[in-house]
């Protein structure tokens, strides 16, 4: 997956990275790993500091590239290319033409069932910790209620009851 990521950046960054002068040719390679380690690390952080609806907000489709897992993976970036040296104000530049967009090309490509490069299910295995217990299913047994097989009981079902 991560390799499908790395690609994913090198395919829409020529501008932006490689025709850059303000990134030297040697650092290159650099950038694009920092781009979509980037990427991931903002799923990382959705997913373990409990924003799972930003998760699925990005998901859905819509409006990935203005999504929170877009703006912490822009930001992400801009500390790392800083970190390489780049001035802030480029580095601020570069991040917010290049994350954007490949997180909407990303999330479109993960939704897309004729595409098999991106599967979410491996991407939240992968980006779940160690353990990879964390399921998809996980969250749409949340709100569906179908928790082992069951119907109803959802979390929105828990919420419903207070109120009654």
């Amino acid at each position: 997956m991560l390799e499908n990521l790395n690609q994913l950046v090198k395919e829409n960054v020529q501008e932006a990275i490689v025709n850059n002068t303000a990134i030297p040719n040697e650092q290159n390679e650099a950038a694009i790993s920092a781009a979509s380690g980037s990427i991931i690390d903002a799923l990382k952080q959705q997913l373990s500091s409990g924003n799972i609806g930003n998760l699925v907000d990005a998901f859905k489709g819509g409006n990935a590239e203005g999504s929170a897992v877009a703006q912490e993976a822009a930001s992400g970036f801009t500390d790392k290319l800083a970190a390489m040296g780049i001035n802030l104000d480029t580095a601020k530049n570069i991040a917010a033409s290049v994350i954007p967009s490949i997180v909407g090309k990303f999330v479109n490509k993960t939704n897309d069932p004729n595409d098999s490069s991106f599967d979410i299910q491996d991407i939240v295995s992968k980006i779940s910790g160690p353990d990879g217990k964390f399921q998809v299913s996980d969250i749409t047994n949340l709100f569906a209620g179908n928790e082992d097989g069951k119907e109803g009981g959802g979390i929105v079902d828990k919420l419903k009851g207070l109120f009654n």
